[in-house]
């Protein structure tokens, strides 16, 4: 099922629809979080018109904002927007099953098929997602950025993410582009108020603020107190879900303190699951499930998997089922508004540099590689053709190359 490709902003959306455009996108979208968000912003900003590029920046920014996996937690802010809670659980359900269920197989052994991280058509994927990206920043450049001021913000950004590559340094971007924002960019009103209008209540927000951090705080005593494994591992999961920022690639040192360091996985399990973790589409936290599954200790297996898998997730949801109201309200005052689009250039910035690091820097090796990025850039732009044949003629061309 999908969603009509003209369908006003306003219109709700039943949670299975959700679930299965957010399936295809998690069966397809190689490359990262930030690849994840230029895969969101083809489908729901350019072909299905569930926002504008401003909205959608917006939000973007709000989830760099909060700890936890971002690209994730756009997808549940989407789905949110269109079908209340169960839309945002049918958004993350969709978009986290493919790579889970993956990581699950290679943890059953998998292996055994002779699938390798380094395969041809992999690396062709890898490739797209540099297109993608490209395009997010391009059609987004040219909307945000249309003066000199905030073209000049969004290099500025791009150029202290590169100065101070860590979390910080893209808080620090946004921060910036808030008060230059505030400072020299007029005030002006939304145009369509309901374009992100979230169906979540202010009850529900406060009570998934009181749920994390009455998790976060109470999960190590219960499971010092009651000696149980299953509550320790979700314990280990919860905190590491929790307090991460920057989402991606940054989770798995805290995940390795978490399991090797404590005896529960070994080492070279731990790097085996890494590299598959890199094969799969998909957000890179679905690695939990996999090391739930090889867990030396009860519970593992499927049931220690799905433990870990919904463990480091919770937070992420909590969190943005906890701002959404809040953030609804406060983006429609016109002195934020300034600051928003100040941010929004900020996002444009941090986006142009994560085309080129991690992006580029790990997927384009040689001409061939480029000519491949080229092709698929100008399939997405000019030519108009959606990710998906894009993504399997790109495999495709990395598998035929490597022939080669």
């Amino acid at each position: 099922m999908q969603a009509d490709a003209t369908e006003k902003p306003s219109r709700k959306i039943p949670p299975a629809a959700i679930f299965w455009v957010f399936l295809k996108l998690g069966c397809t979208s190689f490359g990262g979080p930030i690849a994840h968000i230029g895969y969101f912003r083809s489908e729901f900003v350019e072909k299905r018109r569930w926002l504008d590029d401003s909205a959608y920046a917006d939000l973007v920014a709000l989830c760099n904002f909060l700890p936890g996996p971002a690209s994730s937690q756009v997808g549940i802010a989407l789905g949110t927007l269109k079908a209340g809670l169960r839309g945002g659980f049918a958004a993350w359900s969709g978009f986290t099953l493919p790579s889970a269920a993956a990581l699950l197989l290679f943890a059953y052994g998998f292996t055994t098929f002779g699938f390798s991280a380094d395969a041809g058509w992999i690396h062709g994927l890898k490739i797209v997602a540099v297109a993608v990206v490209a395009q997010a920043v391009w059609g987004m450049g040219k909307t945000l950025c249309p003066d000199r001021l905030r073209a000049t913000l969004a290099i500025a950004a791009t150029l202290m993410v590169f100065a101070w590559p860590s979390a910080w340094g893209q808080i620090l971007a946004i921060a910036l582009g808030a008060l230059l924002g505030l400072r020299y960019l007029p005030p002006v009103t939304l145009h369509q108020p309901e374009n992100t209008r979230f169906m979540v209540s202010r009850t529900a927000a406060v009570a998934a603020w009181v749920l994390f951090f009455g998790l976060l705080f109470t999960l190590p005593v219960l499971a010092r107190l009651s000696g149980s494994q299953a509550l320790a591992t979700f314990d280990s999961f919860y905190r590491t879900g929790s307090l991460v920022f920057g989402g991606g690639h940054v989770v798995l040192p805290l995940l390795r303190n978490e399991v090797v360091l404590s005896g529960w996985v070994d080492d070279g399990v731990f790097l085996a699951g890494y590299g598959a973790a890199q094969a799969v589409p998909g957000p890179l936290f679905t690695f939990a499930a996999y090391l739930g599954s090889v867990l030396s200790v009860p519970p593992n297996g499927f049931a220690g998997g799905l433990l870990c898998l919904i463990a480091i997730f919770l937070p992420a949801f909590l969190l943005v089922v906890g701002s959404l109201p809040f953030w609804d309200a406060l983006r429609r005052k016109t002195h934020v508004q300034s600051a928003l689009r100040g941010v929004s250039a900020a996002v444009v910035g941090l986006l142009l540099a994560a085309l080129y690091d991690p992006l580029w820097t790990s997927s384009i090796k040689s001409t061939s590689d480029m000519a491949l990025a080229l092709a698929s850039f100008a399939m997405l732009v000019y030519w108009k053709w959606p990710p998906l044949p894009v993504v399997m003629l790109a495999a495709i061309g990395g598998a035929l190359s490597a022939l080669f």
